[in-house]
Order: structure tokens, then C-alpha cells, then sequence
């Protein structure tokens, strides 16, 4: 029998986690950030870029009422979000496919320090310089011929392996 949302047993916890999306504007994938963040107990989203559409009813439907769960905050300046980062000590990890990257599955999650999980633009991926702030980049390794996959995807995988190890 299937488990109702109040019925499953699923451990409540929240991780040392702060999701930062880099230039992420299509509204579905905004929605599904917020919602794969709170099931996987994101700590918080920063958007990072002007103008990010945070209000619109495509987020509110795809995000399931979790935007109003997980904290969030849009930084607009490169020099605030670089301050943020680097003064509060993360753990910086860009998901991004580079010349540097490692695989995910490889990735060294150091005890007792934050998190800060860099996903790119649907266009550009992670800027060069956010990528220049990573302490570690990594990639999902891809079997088929298309070497990207939506950020959400992408997105739901690292968190999962972040907060199985």
C-alpha cells in the first residue's frame, strides 16, 4: 500500500548544505530546486543573478508549497556572494563538466564543515569565475552521446551522493 506524505517514516534532518545557482532563470527549474532541496534537506538556495523570477506561479506549481519551507535569498553581486562563501568557511563544489573536474563519486566531503553546492545557468553552466572559488569541481559521469543534462537532474544526484557519504 502506498504511504501518504504524513504516513512514510522518512527521518526529518536537515544538512549543512547551501544550494548556490548560478544564473538560474527558467521558472520549472527554479520550482523543482526548491522541492528537491527540501526533500533532500537542503539547509538553503542562494540565487545568484539579477532579476531572478522568485514570485511566479510556474515556481509555486512545481515547487509544491516548498519554497515557502526552505530559506532562500537572491545575491545580485559577485563580491557578496564571494564574501558569503569564503567568510563562512564552505566547502566549495561546483557540479560542472571542466578541464579539472572529477567525478562525483570521487568527491571529498570534509567533517564537520558547510557545504556550498554550485549548479550552473541552462545555458552557461557555472561562471569561470565562481569556478575559480571551487575547492572541488565535479561531474556525473555520462554513458551516452549528450555530455549535460538538466540542472535539476543533475542537481538531485550530487545532493543525493553529498548526503549519502
Amino acid at each position: 500500500m502506498q504511504l501518504t506524505h504524513e504516513e512514510n517514516q522518512f527521518e526529518r534532518k536537515t544538512f549543512p548544505i547551501t544550494l548556490v545557482c548560478d544564473h538560474i532563470y527558467f521558472q520549472q527549474n527554479i520550482g523543482s530546486l526548491f522541492r528537491i532541496s527540501e526533500a533532500f534537506g537542503v539547509e538553503n538556495i542562494i540565487f545568484y543573478g539579477k532579476d531572478i523570477p522568485l514570485t511566479p506561479r510556474k515556481i509555486n506549481k512545481t515547487s509544491r508549497s516548498t519554497h515557502l519551507h526552505v530559506a532562500h535569498s537572491v545575491v545580485e553581486d559577485f563580491t557578496a556572494l564571494q564574501s558569503f562563501l569564503l567568510d563562512n568557511d564552505f566547502e566549495i563544489i561546483s557540479l560542472e563538466i571542466a578541464s579539472n573536474s572529477k567525478p562525483l563519486k570521487e568527491v571529498i566531503i570534509p567533517k564537520n564543515k558547510k557545504i556550498a553546492l554550485l549548479i550552473g545557468s541552462e545555458i552557461n553552466g557555472i561562471s569561470e569565475e565562481l569556478l575559480k572559488l571551487s575547492h572541488q569541481i565535479v561531474h556525473i559521469n555520462m554513458f551516452g552521446k549528450n555530455s549535460s543534462m538538466n540542472v535539476v537532474q543533475a542537481a538531485s544526484i550530487a545532493l543525493y551522493e553529498i548526503i549519502s557519504l
